[in-house]
């Protein structure tokens, strides 16, 4: 379980009851956070897909697994689903959500290096961020720079996928009201396996009200 922007290990509690008892539930985290919170933020997408590949070969037991990232979470797990199959260990599936892949010829704005009004305003339109989290300086300050830190990662290199074709198969979630939901098969273009996609309603923080959903997908990608 692949975290997004702002996110850590403990950020996919919600789905956990709704995965079978027979299959591992393993969230990992980057540092600057959580059980890393010790630990310096990452800032370049390079260093950030070797933190998690990593994580990922330590823990691999030699049984079939899943990849699942959300937002951030679905782009650094394409490149550390590439890196996993060098190493002949693909996983079944990669689940991505919120996220339409690399888009190629597609402008998108920096909010790593918006002021902090702006910034605030930007990530309070994606929803999911808890209104005391908002609206206390402290917190958010807090918050931000952990933000700041992930999209950071995301959104300077945006080319770093675009030749990237992965032999794993793709299953990609969007909420309704996201902006790009409609170019979500754009992910059948970075595999050579199957393809299938999914839209739920809402807007990016839909997984939080479709656990279900997204638990039964989980599951079937274990089948």
């Amino acid at each position: 379980m692949l975290h997004f922007a702002g996110g850590n290990k403990y950020s996919y509690n919600f789905l956990q009851n709704q995965v079978k008892s027979d299959i591992e539930f393993i969230p990992i985290e980057l540092p600057g956070r959580g059980a890393r919170f010790e630990e310096s933020l990452i800032r370049n997408k390079e260093q950030a897909i070797q933190d998690l590949f990593l994580q990922i070969k330590n823990k691999r037991n030699g049984k079939p697994y899943v990849i699942y990232g959300h937002s951030m979470g679905a782009i650094l797990g394409f490149s550390v689903t590439e890196m996993l199959e060098k190493e002949n260990d693909r996983p079944d599936y990669l689940i991505v959500s919120g996220n339409p892949g690399p888009l190629k010829g597609h402008s998108f704005s920096h909010r790593y290096n918006l002021d902090d009004e702006t910034f605030k305003e930007r990530i309070a339109e994606l929803g999911g961020i808890p209104n005391e989290i908002l609206e206390n300086h402290e917190t958010f300050t807090f918050f931000s720079a952990i933000m700041r830190a992930d999209f950071e990662c995301v959104e300077k290199d945006r080319q770093y996928e675009e030749n990237k074709i992965i032999q794993t198969p793709i299953y990609a979630v969007m909420g309704s009201e996201e902006p790009l939901s409609s170019r979500i098969e754009n992910w059948k273009n970075f595999t050579k396996s199957s393809f299938n996609y999914l839209i739920l309603e809402g807007n990016h923080f839909f997984i939080h009200h479709h656990s279900r959903e997204i638990g039964k997908l989980i599951n079937y990608c274990f089948v």
